[in-house]
């Protein structure tokens, strides 16, 4: 008796210390420290610090920056090579890096319009977010050409784990219908977004709105910019709709002033531009590439002394302060010669110090840790419009283009004032610059004088110095005499998928190689028609 009482007395505890834990289980189990929602303004917010370009990368591809050290480990692109950590950084910080704590804005951009819905009252927010989302694919796509787009950031949501590659002249299609339905969805009278960095409450003074109209007018010109800046990629392969399209943003209204540029400062610390950190780090190795300096010096250049300098010491940059930064006095280091021993001879310039007597970036300001970052300016957004005026796609001709053409440099001069270290370029200089003969807009040089700005103004957005070279063909630079992975002697078209995708997406990586006439340097994105 007394064994069966002690059986019930036991079953009846169980229950009550099961009914017990049952009933308290959330609560035990629930850290309540831990983050369970989120405002996908934030989201938006991480997304607009992503990768503008690497020094090592499209840099030298379009001849600004060169690597004379063919040691095996760093000789990458500088000699046509295709190393994985050349090609790698745009396709990480997109799809899956950890950028200055925050999370990759292609799955951040992702779930903030998953949190969203399709009912979502914060039409602004959305808007936003579609917006700057088509600005990310834009340049995956120019970098890579077919990419993950329609199943990307979705392994939570949809656990798709392996996304396919989508076309890559599909997928410009839908940004085009992105961009457009966007534009059209942001209301003056809707809600303003404090957490946005180019325009909300902790944007730069220079941009900084108060209000939800000032703030949706903005975006709309920031995302008619990029809506002109997609028409103009088709400028090779369909004239006619890069027309209609360059027609369609410039009717809608595009950026009118640096007050409407979308960019974001870097403070050094909390923030740092990591490219530029290894560039000071390295910088035996690194050289401002001989194009590029004899452009500054045969224009005298006012921007020059912020973007170039001569170190005593070209391996221990990083505390001289105080860099030879004479334009005169700048030397450019040769595009193709095959290894710093030539160089450190005749008829070369020889060595200095512990690395070689060329010129470096301005590490103090230009290659600065706390710099500015340029995505889309009133600068780029100008040269744009005066090739449009000179093509006839929009009014007012070559009279209107050389005033797109001379407000774009004076714009992209004023901009240097957001670098630390650096002194207001005068009036008289950018007047100076404008005139000088190699400078001075003139209608039979039109398209190589503005893509040539082009190509300056977007000294550190290398995504887009490296898109506009393929699609306008200027400056006109001579090919890299080093075949390397090329076969031939010719211009790096393309950066390549990481190796990481061939082995866990093999399928999606094959069928995407595969389409763009396969997963080589010299394989050409759509709109890069030969």
């Amino acid at each position: 008796m007394l064994k069966i009482i002690k059986q019930l007395i036991l079953i009846v505890c169980s229950g009550c210390l099961l009914t017990a834990c049952d009933k308290d289980f959330e609560k035990i189990n629930t850290n309540p420290y831990a983050v369970t929602s989120i405002d996908p303004a934030l989201l938006l917010a991480g997304a607009q610090r992503n990768h503008i370009g690497t020094w090592n990368a499209e840099h030298i591809i379009v001849q600004q920056f060169v690597v004379p050290y063919n040691t095996g480990a760093n000789q990458g692109f500088s000699f046509n090579v295709d190393i994985d950590a050349s090609s790698n950084p745009k396709w990480d910080q997109s799809y899956s890096a950890v950028n200055n704590g925050n999370a990759p804005p292609v799955k951040n951009l992702t779930q903030a319009l998953l949190i969203l819905g399709s009912n979502t009252a914060r039409v602004n927010l959305k808007s936003m977010i579609r917006i700057w989302k088509a600005q990310v694919f834009m340049g995956l796509v120019d970098s890579y050409g077919d990419v993950p787009y329609s199943e990307s950031g979705k392994a939570v949501s949809d656990a798709i784990f392996f996304p396919k590659y989508d076309d890559d002249a599909a997928i410009y299609e839908d940004l085009y219908k992105e961009l457009k339905e966007s534009i059209a969805a942001l209301s003056t009278s809707g809600e303003y977004i404090s957490a946005d960095l180019f325009y909300g409450t902790n944007a730069q003074p220079s941009t900084k709105t108060s209000n939800a109209s000032d703030q949706a007018t903005k975006w709309k010109k920031l995302g008619n910019s990029l809506l002109l800046r997609l028409g103009m990629r088709y400028s090779k392969l369909d004239p006619t709709k890069a027309a209609n399209i360059v027609a369609e943003a410039f009717a809608g209204g595009v950026m009118t002033s640096n007050a409407d540029n979308a960019f974001v400062k870097n403070d050094g610390t909390a923030f740092s531009q990591a490219d530029n950190a290894a560039l000071r780090n390295f910088s035996q190795f690194n050289y401002a590439a001989e194009p590029f300096v004899n452009q500054l010096k045969l224009t005298n250049d006012p921007r020059g002394k912020f973007l170039i300098a001569q170190y005593p010491d070209p391996g221990a940059i990083a505390n001289n302060l105080s860099p030879d930064m004479v334009l005169a006095n700048q030397y450019g280091a040769p595009v193709g010669v095959t290894s710093d021993a030539i160089l450190a001879g005749a008829p070369y310039r020889g060595g200095r110090g512990s690395g070689l007597n060329y010129s470096q970036f301005n590490v103090n300001i230009v290659a600065a840790p706390g710099v500015p970052e340029f995505w889309v300016t009133y600068a780029q957004t100008s040269l744009l419009l005066a090739e449009a005026a000179k093509r006839g796609w929009i009014p007012g001709g070559d009279a209107q283009a050389k005033i797109y053409y001379d407000n774009a440099i004076a714009a992209d001069m004023a901009s240097y004032s957001l670098y630390t270290g650096t002194t207001p370029i005068s009036g008289a200089d950018v007047t100076a610059y404008i005139n000088d003969p190699n400078v001075l807009y003139t209608p039979a040089d039109a398209l190589k004088l503005i893509n040539t700005q082009y190509w300056i103004v977007n000294i550190r957005n290398g995504t887009e110095a490296f898109a506009n070279f393929r699609r306008s063909g200027f400056p006109a630079l001579t090919p890299n005499p080093v075949a390397g992975a090329l076969g031939s002697v010719g211009f790096i078209r393309r950066l390549s998928y990481p190796d990481l995708e061939a082995s866990s997406n093999t399928a999606s990586y094959n069928a995407g190689a595969t389409a763009i006439g396969g997963d080589k340097l010299n394989s050409r994105v759509f709109w890069d028609k030969l």
